[in-house]
């Protein structure tokens, strides 16, 4: 317990920007238009490829089992996460398509 408080207060400042940033998040997309949602999503895909190859770096430097487990669970909910982002970017984009009478 007394590590964590340590923690804690060592890092109080990069705490309270993280926690910050997730409220200013939640409040700029909280407003964000319907008709912006599918751009952003594709945006945020590309974004999550590089973490993607980020995670892929980490797992060939991993020095130790922990290190590449983790990193092999980053790339699949990664993947997992940039393959959902497409498929609801895509059927976004079919419903903006004519229909065929």
């Amino acid at each position: 317990m007394e590590d964590v408080l340590k923690f804690f207060l060592e890092y109080k400042d990069m705490i309270f920007i993280i926690v910050l940033s997730v409220f200013l998040g939640i409040e700029v997309i909280s407003h964000v238009p319907a008709v912006l949602h599918t751009p952003l999503m594709s945006g945020s895909n590309a974004i999550h490829g590089v973490v993607i190859i980020g995670a892929i770096i980490v797992m060939g430097h991993a020095e130790n089992t922990l290190s590449l487990i983790l990193g092999f669970i980053a790339v699949i909910l990664g993947t997992l996460n940039v393959v959902g982002g497409f498929v609801v970017t895509d059927r976004m984009l079919e419903m903006f398509k004519k229909k065929k009478k």
